[in-house]
């Protein structure tokens, strides 16, 4: 049954490892080391280099499924990698070459079922390989170039959701033929029970591993990049503007007015009614907005509104 508690900032870090001792793991991963004494959390992470709000995102997500970041911007993608990269490089160098050597200690090397699941071990542990070694070589690096902001390529976080899955269905076989089909007594009989538990621990924690990738880092990198194509379509409208706009006569209030308007969908009646004027007097704002900024489409006077601030690029469909 998990635990309900929503941790804090200001709670203790060693409360959050006496409620749930499984956290040890993921203290590695984001590099907080132990002897921290009766410190909160955010004093923990302050002096470790860790983002406090990252960290408690993942600790509440994974203990309890909490969601607790509305505000996805606030997320530290830097943060959230080193945790996947760490969590890979305990995962791959440490966790799988273990539990392998736990299974051989706990087989009997002559008997042929015995040497079925090493396999299935083996090729369990190929896939899981294969997967991480995927984001490390394509997902993370795409990662860090939207970090440094450099230019969007053809690749999206969208590509490697629709890809994203978990390996686990030869764990389920594997630990289903152990218990089912491979009888083993004394000795032997404790080390395949002991090896049998690591694999069920190995299994949550991988499971935890993929929804952090799926519930947190995917949406924190989904909003960086809508942040960095807003920021690449303002740049590219602010040079058109000033290429062709510099000479442009300047708009009264009330012509910004109806240039808001008309960005908006308004039709000329509704742009009356909102202003509380005429129909002909919209008609002749329209005229002397289209002289003075020799601008007659409605993607042209969007593009108008967006660079001089009339209206917030976020709320444009583009």
């Amino acid at each position: 049954m998990k635990n309900q508690k929503m941790y804090e900032a200001d709670d203790s870090m060693i409360s959050l490892i006496r409620d749930n001792y499984s956290l040890l793991q993921s203290l590695g991963c984001f590099g907080i080391n132990l002897g921290f004494g009766d410190k909160t959390v955010r004093k923990v992470c302050e002096e470790q280099g860790v983002d406090t709000y990252t960290y408690l995102a993942v600790v509440n997500f994974t203990i309890n499924g909490y969601r607790d970041f509305d505000d996805v911007s606030k997320l530290s993608i830097p943060t959230l990698m080193q945790y996947l990269k760490a969590s890979h490089a305990y995962f791959l160098e440490f966790q799988l070459p273990t539990i392998r050597k736990e299974l051989v200690a706990a087989l009997d090397e002559n008997d042929n079922l015995a040497r079925l699941i090493l396999k299935l071990y083996d090729d369990y542990t190929r896939a899981i390989r294969s997967h991480m070694k995927y984001e490390e070589k394509t997902v993370f690096p795409y990662v860090e170039d939207l970090l440094r902001g450099e230019p969007l390529g053809n690749y999206d976080i969208e590509t490697y959701s629709k890809h994203h899955g978990q390996t686990d269905s030869l764990l389920r076989e594997l630990k289903s033929i152990i218990i089912k089909y491979l009888p083993s007594d004394g000795l032997h009989n404790n080390q395949l029970t002991a090896c049998l538990y690591d694999i069920y621990n190995n299994e949550e924690w991988l499971s935890h591993h993929a929804e952090v990738e799926e519930s947190i880092f995917i949406p924190a990198i989904r909003w960086l990049e809508k942040k960095m194509k807003q920021s690449d379509v303002s740049a590219k409208i602010s040079s058109m503007i000033s290429q062709n706009g510099t000479n442009s006569e300047a708009l009264s209030e009330r012509e910004k007015d109806v240039v808001v308007s008309l960005v908006q969908g308004m039709s000329n009646k509704e742009i009356a009614d909102h202003l509380c004027i005429s129909i002909n007097t919209v008609i002749t704002h329209r005229r002397n907005i289209a002289r003075k900024l020799q601008i007659h489409s409605p993607a042209g006077l969007t593009i108008y509104a967006i660079v001089n601030h009339l209206v917030d690029i976020s709320s444009v469909r583009l």
